[in-house]
């Protein structure tokens, strides 16, 4: 018996999601076929000019502004901001740092510093488990 492998594609929304670009802004002939998962690899290792330039400069799907702006996809969508914005305009959010901003960059510190609360608490009684100790 002779095992046929057969190559992995995605579509190409699920290729720029892996990207971190915004579809729309790809080049016709990326949105129109199918990316191998070889192709993906090689557009990460060696970004043509036209990747980089949107890296860059954008227009910048959610989850890049987000993470951009420290806040959640969630806080993006409460301050207003539901299309792709471009480096530019990030920065001038960034310079201009509005009270939503500020409200949701707060809001997002106190969830990273409760996920490492649970964290810590989840580690001690996982160590006490493991000493045969009760939990208090």
């Amino acid at each position: 018996m002779t095992s046929h492998q057969s190559t992995q594609t995605m579509k190409p929304a699920t290729a720029a999601k892996k990207l971190g670009v915004y579809l729309e802004a790809t080049p016709a002939e990326f949105q129109e076929g199918v990316v191998s998962r070889a192709e993906l690899g090689e557009l990460q290792a060696n970004p043509p000019a036209w990747l980089q330039e949107l890296r860059k400069n954008g227009p910048h799907p959610r989850p890049v502004v987000a993470q951009r702006l420290g806040i959640s996809i969630a806080g993006l969508a409460r301050g207003g901001i539901t299309d792709p914005l471009t480096t530019e305009q990030i920065e001038e959010l960034r310079q201009e740092l509005p009270e939503w901003l500020q409200k949701e960059r707060a809001t997002q510190a106190e969830v990273r510093k409760e996920t490492v609360r649970i964290k810590e608490r989840d580690a001690e009684r996982a160590a006490r488990a493991a000493r045969g100790e009760r939990s208090a």
